[in-house]
């Protein structure tokens, strides 16, 4: 029987699809950023297409390099501008909207039910609303803004149960880091990943967000949370269409089925260079840092800004911290309930919304050698500069750390 993947695609492609088929399937919502999109429009152009398939489908957040760091940069933003004027693209949302995988589901983009393909490999993040939700190339995104269809091979699904209560301040990211030790960083190759149990159930929006955001690092096509009543509450008066829930049978034909408990689960981390290599936070406990990240597509929210400035309040910061919050949303809601005054009368820099240093870009390049506990989600070696060192961990596990200097235990 069908998991969710496979009713998904076999929706999209008007057929029966089942793991290893082959589909040509119809894209509901297609995203490129600032990055990638310059190569899609590049060989969109290259086809001769007069139009896009459907302008209302495709959105274009300008998040990697905010606000434009080189002329090059801001010439390449500038010729995106012109051709979403050109195709009558309105989802264009520029500079300190936020990062795409934020922004998309804020503007209701991200429905249960829907296939979204997105060029960036974090797009699997919209699995956390129950779609089917993808990164591909930008050659095929070009085909995609042509034609509106792509052709996929239907995955495998792995059933991840996770059970237990997690302990504060033990939060979605450390449940994130410890499956991905288990799974490896290839242990779900091209397979997609459907999230149960109680564990999963009690994770709010944005933890089911971190939790998706990186399936990408086992290896997966896509990473899925059944969608359920804090799904519909999240999309109540953001959907931009009716949606339709979609659930595996329950008798559904699972690749593996895998079980965790995380009743006793410490804080996490991932040691350089792989989103793997993790450890009890214990293990790396003294290691002296440079820097402190809080932010990304991973843990920017309003729910992680709050976690850190918990701890920050009336402290002061031993280490450079940048936080950076996923958009303007949560930003300005960040401000409304005071946790960017914590953190900046703590010491943190707050930078506007975007990935900034996550990708090595700018807003906080490491030197080499120096250390960085980073909320992202890659820990690969130059990821945020060359020779430097990154830790992944959670924003209570970087801001207990922003305080001693070194990495902590936040308990």
């Amino acid at each position: 029987m069908p998991t969710i993947s496979e009713k998904i695609l076999s929706k999209a492609s008007n057929s029966t699809a089942v793991a290893d088929d082959f589909v040509i399937a119809d894209i509901d919502c297609a995203m490129a950023h600032d990055g990638t999109s310059v190569l899609a429009v590049k060989a969109f152009t290259e086809m001769e297409v007069p139009g896009v398939w459907d302008p209302e489908r495709i959105i274009i957040p300008f998040d990697h390099i905010v606000p434009a760091s080189t002329e090059t940069a801001a010439n390449l933003q500038h010729s995106i501008r012109q051709w979403a004027h050109e195709q009558n693209i309105s989802n264009l949302y520029d500079v300190g909207e936020g990062i795409c995988h934020q922004v998309l589901p804020e503007k209701g983009f991200a429905l249960p039910g829907r296939l979204i393909v997105g060029a960036d490999s974090h797009s699997c993040t919209y699995g956390a609303f129950g779609a089917f939700a993808t990164g591909v190339g930008a050659t095929d995104m070009a085909e995609i803004f042509a034609s509106g269809k792509l052709w996929f091979r239907v995955p495998h699904t792995i059933r991840v149960t996770v059970e237990g209560d997690m302990k504060n301040p033990v939060s979605a990211k450390d449940l994130t880091l410890h499956v991905i030790k288990h799974i490896g960083t290839d242990g779900a190759t091209y397979k997609a990943l459907e999230f149960y149990g109680s564990a999963i159930e009690t994770l709010n929006i944005s933890g089911r967000m971190t939790l998706c955001n990186m399936a990408i690092e086992m290896g997966a096509k896509t990473g899925i949370v059944p969608p359920d009543i804090k799904t519909d509450i999240f999309l109540k008066g953001r959907a931009v269409e009716p949606y339709t829930p979609v659930y595996a049978d329950e008798d559904a034909n699972y690749i593996e089925e895998l079980h965790f408990d995380v009743d006793d689960l410490p804080p996490q981390v991932a040691k350089p260079h792989s989103v793997d290599n993790v450890c009890d936070v214990d293990e790396v406990s003294g290691i002296k840092i440079d820097q402190v990240f809080i932010g990304s597509c991973t843990n920017g929210r309003v729910e992680d800004l709050e976690a850190a400035a918990r701890i920050l309040k009336g402290r002061k910061v031993a280490v450079r911290t940048i936080v950076i919050p996923a958009s303007r949303t949560v930003l300005t809601e960040a401000i409304d309930k005071g946790y960017i005054s914590a953190l900046v009368k703590a010491g943190a820099m707050i930078a506007p919304p975007g990935c900034g240093p996550c990708l090595g870009a700018h807003l906080g390049v490491l030197a080499e050698g120096e250390v960085c506990v980073s909320t992202s989600n890659r820990n690969f070696k130059g990821r945020m500069g060359k020779g430097g060192l990154i830790y992944l961990a959670s924003p209570q596990t970087a801001a207990a750390s922003a305080l001693k200097g070194e990495i902590a235990d936040p308990r």
